[in-house]
């Protein structure tokens, strides 16, 4: 399992060098997570001690999230002055995020072969 994290906290070191190297307009992590995917369609499967690490993480997401949410009390005059951008940001970011999820569903359903079971 720690090489499963070691690989996670890898791909996202270097999305990270790759975005300060070349000022890229794109937050290190994501592209590290890019590569991740790369990676993983490269392989063909995850490995198990993968899917363990990020359930894990998935599992504990809410805890992940409370300090970018605190931090927001800091800011609290920012969010006053301009929140229209702010719950639009919020609205199309969760419209967008929906949107895809169901894409990428829709997708995956159709490539798995159909049994006649269930729904």
């Amino acid at each position: 399992m720690i090489s499963a994290w070691a690989a996670l906290l890898g791909f996202q070191l270097l999305g990270e060098l790759l975005v300060r190297a070349f000022a890229l307009p794109v937050p290190g992590a994501l592209l590290g997570l890019v590569f991740l995917v790369g990676y993983l369609m490269w392989l063909g499967s995850t490995p198990q001690a993968l899917t363990d690490s990020a359930n894990a993480l998935l599992r504990n997401m809410m805890l992940l999230l409370v300090p970018s949410v605190v931090g927001l009390i800091d800011h609290v005059e920012r969010v006053r002055r301009e929140w229209l951008p702010f719950v639009m940001a919020c609205v199309v970011g969760a419209v967008v995020t929906l949107a895809v999820t169901a894409l990428v569903l829709d997708w995956l359903l159709a490539r798995q072969p159909h049994t006649g079971e269930g729904v």
